[in-house]
C-alpha cells in the first residue's frame, strides 16, 4: 500500500525513528500506525539485546527539585558516546526523564513508571533502537529535606543535591553553594557518623603501616593515627571540609553563619 509523507513524519515526530525506518514499520504494519510504533519497539528490543554488553559510560546527569524545594531526584542517564550525549534531542529526553523520575522513591518504581503511552524501561529499549546505542539508568538517588537545593555541573557530568534543615531567607544561595562543594569535593560522607566503620578501619591500618615505616615506636601508632584519622573527616566528610568560597572556614561553619540551620544530608552523581 501507499504510504504517505505526512504518515512517515507523523511516526518519527513520535519514535525519533529515522525517516527510512518509520516508513519501513508503516509498510510492514500496512500503515497502522499503531503497530509501526510496535515494530519499532521491537526493533529498540532487537538493538538494545545486541548492545547489552557494550559500555555505556557517557550520557548526562540531571537533577530536579518539586515545587516546594522539599523532595528532590538525580538521574544519570547514560548512553555509549560523548557524541549522542551532547545532542539535543538526547538532552531533551534526559529532562523528560528526569521530571518523570521525581516523586518516585526507587529507580524500580521510576522504570515502571508512565512515559508517553510506555514504562520508562520500554522507552530505554525503544531509544536505544533509534539511536544505536546502549541506553540505560546509570544510577538514581532521592534526597528529602525541609529545603532541599541542587547544582548541575557544566556539561551535565555531575549533579549533586544538598538537604538544609528548614527553609530560611538565603536557602537556596547556600543548599547551592553546598551542592557545588559536594559536586567539586566528592565527600564520602555528610560528617564523621556517617563513614563506614570498616572505612575508618582501614585508614587506621595505613596511618600505623605508614608510621611503622617512619620509625614510630609501637606503642605510639593508636594515638597518633587517631589524629591522621581526624584529617581525615576533615578532608572527606563535607561539614567538616574546608569550604571551597573560603577556606578559613568550614563548610559546616559557612552553614551555620547564615542562620539556625545545619545540612541535613545530599546526594552526588556523576559520569565516571
Amino acid at each position: 500500500m501507499k504510504i504517505t509523507a505526512s504518515e512517515v513524519n507523523k511516526l518519527r515526530q513520535a519514535t525519533g525513528a529515522g525517516m527510512m525506518d518509520c516508513k519501513k514499520a508503516l509498510v510492514e504494519a500496512e500503515g497502522d500506525f499503531e503497530k509501526a510504533v510496535e515494530n519499532l519497539r521491537k526493533k529498540g528490543q532487537k538493538v538494545a539485546a545486541n548492545r547489552a554488553d557494550r559500555d555505556s559510560s557517557e550520557g548526562a546527569v540531571l537533577a530536579k527539585v518539586n515545587q516546594d524545594n522539599t523532595s528532590g531526584v538525580i538521574v544519570s542517564i547514560n548512553c555509549e558516546t560523548d557524541f549522542v550525549a551532547k545532542n539535543e534531542s538526547y538532552l531533551s529526553l534526559a529532562k523528560e526523564l528526569t521530571d518523570t523520575a521525581l516523586g518516585h522513591e526507587t529507580l524500580e518504581s521510576f522504570l515502571a513508571a508512565d512515559f508517553k503511552g510506555m514504562s520508562v524501561a520500554e522507552k530505554l529499549t525503544e531509544q536505544t533502537g533509534v539511536i544505536g546505542e546502549k541506553i540505560e539508568i546509570g544510577d538514581f538517588k532521592t534526597l528529602k529535606a525541609p529545603y532541599i537545593g541542587l547544582y548541575i555541573h557544566a556539561g551535565n557530568k555531575i549533579a549533586t543535591l544538598v538537604g538544609l534543615s528548614a527553609k530560611v531567607e538565603d536557602a537556596a544561595e547556600v543548599s547551592k553553594n553546598v551542592a557545588m562543594q559536594a559536586a567539586a569535593m566528592n565527600p564520602i560522607a555528610l560528617n564523621e557518623e556517617g563513614v563506614d566503620a570498616s572505612i575508618i578501619e582501614k585508614e587506621i591500618e595505613i596511618a600505623k603501616d605508614q608510621l611503622r615505616q617512619e620509625g614510630k615506636p609501637e606503642e605510639m601508632l593508636d594515638k597518633i593515627a587517631q589524629g591522621k584519622i581526624k584529617r581525615f573527616f576533615k578532608d572527606n566528610t563535607l561539614i567538616n571540609q574546608d569550604f571551597i568560597k573560603d577556606s578559613k572556614i568550614s563548610v559546616g561553619k559557612y552553614v551555620k553563619s547564615v542562620g539556625d540551620i545545619e545540612v541535613t544530608g545530599f546526594a552526588r552523581v556523576a559520569l565516571v
